[in-house]
């Protein structure tokens, strides 16, 4: 059974998260010192938040947000590669496919880090507004959405389940749009978000991130990736086109299809790379996973407690998936 890595984005972040892990594993302490460094002040400022025994993060601020869930997601699927899981493919969810690119070596380290501090000066500037998890199909809802090209409209900014669509525009028009699918009789959740992100509001935003992109040298994946963009893999000339990455930012989250194309291929030992389960929970939903194909399996639990635990059952089930060339090293644990 091959593995397939799930790394998180905006909504599975939560204060301490996966900071259990600092000092404890060498190689996620190395990787998360690495990019903080690499990001000067910044990283410095972050790295203090964060470490923080009562910190005070603003759950919803992307500034602080997106690069820790980067950092902490990217850091675990080090760490999983360095103790002897080869991943098949990986699946990013939002700024996690951008982590997913990382980990393939689309960029190093250090440019992850610079564009990490890029990709925020851009996105601080887009119109404030937000994202609202329905609990309804895209079909469901679409009479009460915008055209997928206005500026100004809210539009589907990911699919996550079947019933699970996530919307995203620029206030007021979005709280407009919740409060009539409320009196419709739709559930609606906000996520943790500032800004309208994957929704055309974003493009300015996207432009300026395309810019920074342009000055890395971009290279084709060396683990496939299986784009929440696209619902397929990323082919090397995507890759390699800054316009393909940047355009995360006004496209909608294809979760779902992606996953969908991804246990299409075959069983998958699919384990969540970020602090919390959020995504692991997702999977479970999949027909494939209920059915006992494919398996899922976070690598952190939700809080500062239990990452060894966690961990431990990571192991247990990538070696009862063994023998496969994708597995664990005889004998390595995380810590």
């Amino acid at each position: 059974m091959d593995v397939a890595l799930l790394l998180p984005g905006q909504g599975a972040q939560h204060l301490g998260m996966a900071v259990e892990l600092y000092g404890a594993d060498r190689v996620f302490t190395d990787t998360v010192d690495e990019l903080f460094d690499a990001m000067g002040e910044r990283g410095s400022t972050l790295r203090a938040e964060w470490l923080a025994a009562d910190p005070e993060l603003a759950l919803d601020d992307a500034s602080r947000a997106q690069p820790l869930l980067f950092t902490t997601a990217y850091a675990v699927g080090r760490s999983l590669r360095e103790h002897g899981v080869h991943p098949a493919v990986m699946l990013g969810h939002s700024v996690g496919e951008l982590a997913a690119a990382a980990l393939g070596g689309v960029f190093t380290a250090t440019e992850a880090a610079a564009l990490l501090v890029a990709r925020d000066a851009a996105t601080a500037r887009a119109p404030h507004g937000g994202m609202v998890a329905v609990s309804a199909s895209v079909a469901e809802i679409a009479e009460y959405l915008d055209e997928s090209d206005d500026l100004q409209g809210v539009v589907v900014g990911a699919r996550n389940a079947p019933r699970q669509t996530v919307i995203a525009g620029p206030e007021p028009r979005l709280t407009q749009v919740v409060d009539a699918l409320a009196a419709a009789g739709f559930a609606g959740r906000r996520v943790p978000a500032r800004q309208p992100f994957h929704s055309p509001s974003m493009r300015a935003a996207a432009a300026a991130f395309e810019e920074a992109l342009a000055g890395c040298r971009l290279r084709p994946p060396s683990i496939p990736i299986m784009s929440t963009r696209t619902a397929r893999l990323v082919e090397p000339r995507e890759a390699v086109d800054p316009a393909f990455w940047a355009g995360q930012l006004t496209s909608p989250v294809l979760f779902w299809p992606a996953l969908e194309a991804l246990l299409g291929a075959g069983p998958r030992l699919v384990v969540e790379t970020g602090p919390g389960q959020t995504l692991s929970l997702l999977a479970r939903r999949h027909p494939q996973v209920r059915r006992g194909v494919s398996a899922v399996r976070p690598a952190l639990s939700a809080g500062r407690d239990g990452a060894l635990n966690s961990w431990t059952a990571a192991r247990t089930i990538l070696t009862a998936a063994e023998p496969v060339s994708h597995s664990v090293k005889d004998g390595v644990t995380p810590f």
